[in-house]
C-alpha cells in the first residue's frame, strides 16, 4: 500500500519504515533487512566463552577472504583480534584526518599487533553524493547516515579483492553497549520522548502517528519492556543499514558477517554493572585478554561528521515540511534525516 505520508513519518520516528506493508510509492517495495535475528544463537558466560564462539566462527569461514571494518573502538577490535594475519582492515579517515584522528590512532595498534593489512577510507562529501542514490533505490527509502561510508568501505575492499566484509554490528545489542538507553527504568513517556528521533508533528505539515509501534511495548503502571524494544527495532534498525549498504557494494558473498551476532548471553544482562560504567563488561574482559597492552576505550559510536556537514544548511524547502524551521533546534543526525528525506522526495517526485 503507498501512504507517502506514513512512511516520512515513520522515517523520521523510527529511521526505517516499521510497516512492511507500507510504501512510498507504488511499484517500489522498500527493502527489509536484517541478519541480526535470525539463527540460533551460542550461549555465552565468560569472556573465554566469546573468544571461543569467534575462533570458531571464523574457522567456518577460512576459505573466504574476509575484510574487516576496524574503528577504534573494542568491539571490531576484538573480532579483528580472530581474524587470519595478511587480512585486510578498513578504518573511516573523515575529511583529511580533521574527524576521528583518535579512532584512527587505535585502529592502527589493533591491525599492528595482529598483522592486518589497514587501509585507509576516505570520507567526505563527495562520498555521500555517488553513493547515496544507489543506496535510496534500492532501499526504496531514505536511509541512515552512515550507509555510504560503509558501502565506499566494502567498495573499496571488493577492489582489494575482499569476498565479504565482518563488522561488529550485534555487539552493543549482544552485550549490553546501549548504556544511554540502559541507564535507567523508563516510563513509557520518557522512553518516547527519548527514542523519537526526529518528532514527524514538528517537521511535517501531514504528520502521521505512528506511536502504535510504543504501544505495543508497553507494561502496566506507565512502563515500557525498553529492552525487548531495543533487541526488536533498534536492533533490526541497526542491521537493515548496513545491509543496504553492504547489499549495494555487490560482495560475492552478501550482506556481511558479524560473529558478535551469533552469540547470546547466557544470564540475563547485569543492568547494575552497566549503569555503574561497565557497559559491555563481557567484550571489556575480552578487549582485556586480547589487547593487554592497551588501554580499554570507551563506546565509540561510528563517526560520521553530519555536524560538520550541516553546520550551514538552512533546511528543508519541498511543501511537504512546514516552513521557516529553526534549524538551530536540531542536531546534526536529525538534520542528516530532514535533508535525507527531501532528496529521496527529489528523486520520486521532482518538483517542476
Amino acid at each position: 500500500m503507498v501512504n507517502k505520508n506514513y512512511c516520512m513519518s515513520s522515517y523520521l520516528a523510527y529511521r526505517f519504515i516499521e510497516d512492511p506493508e507500507m510504501d512510498f510509492e507504488e511499484g517500489k517495495k522498500h527493502a527489509k533487512d536484517s541478519v541480526f535475528n535470525g539463527g540460533e544463537k551460542i550461549p555465552v558466560h565468560t569472556a573465554a566463552d566469546i573468544a571461543g564462539a569467534y575462533r570458531e566462527a571464523f574457522e567456518a569461514k577460512r576459505d573466504v577472504n574476509l575484510g574487516i571494518l576496524l574503528s577504534g573502538g573494542m568491539d571490531s577490535a576484538c573480532l579483528a583480534a580472530f581474524m587470519k594475519p595478511g587480512s585486510h582492515a578498513y578504518t573511516f579517515r573523515f575529511l583529511g584526518g580533521r574527524f576521528g584522528d583518535a579512532d584512527m590512532k587505535r585502529a592502527k595498534l589493533y591491525a599492528e599487533k595482529y598483522q592486518l593489512q589497514l587501509h585507509y577510507v576516505d570520507i567526505d562529501w563527495s562520498v555521500v553524493e555517488r553513493n547515496l542514490p544507489i543506496l535510496m533505490e534500492r532501499k526504496g527509502a531514505p536511509v541512515h547516515s552512515i550507509e555510504p561510508q560503509i558501502m565506499e568501505g566494502a567498495l573499496q575492499a571488493k577492489k582489494d579483492g575482499v569476498e565479504m566484509m565482518v563488522a561488529a554490528d550485534g555487539s552493543d545489542l549482544v552485550f549490553g553497549g546501549m548504556d544511554r538507553m540502559l541507564s535507567k527504568d523508563w516510563s513509557f513517556d520518557e522512553w518516547v520522548r527519548f527514542y523519537t528521533f526526529c518528532d514527524p508533528a514538528e517537521v511535517l505539515n501531514e504528520p502521521v502517528d505512528v506511536s502504535y509501534l510504543y504501544e505495543r511495548y508497553r507494561l502496566p503502571g506507565n512502563r515500557i519492556d525498553y529492552l525487548r524494544f531495543i533487541q526488536e527495532v533498534f536492533g533490526y534498525e541497526s542491521s537493515g543499514s548496513y545491509c543496504n549498504a553492504f547489499i549495494c557494494a555487490d560482495m560475492k558473498y552478501k550482506p556481511f558477517y558479524d560473529p558478535s551476532g551469533m552469540v547470546k548471553m547466557a544470564e540475563p544482562l547485569d543492568l547494575q554493572r552497566v549503569r555503574s560504567g561497565e557497559s559491555k563488561y563481557l567484550i571489556r574482559e575480552l578487549f582485556r585478554m586480547c589487547y593487554p597492552e592497551i588501554p580499554v576505550p570507551e563506546k565509540i559510536p561510528m563517526p560520521r561528521p553530519v555536524d560538520y556537514y550541516f553546520k550551514d544548511w538552512e533546511g528543508p524547502t519541498r511543501p511537504e515540511f512546514k516552513k521557516n524551521l529553526d534549524m538551530n533546534k536540531f542536531t546534526g543526525n536529525q538534520k542528516w534525516q530532514l535533508w535525507c528525506l527531501e532528496r529521496f522526495l527529489n528523486l520520486m517526485e521532482p518538483i517542476q
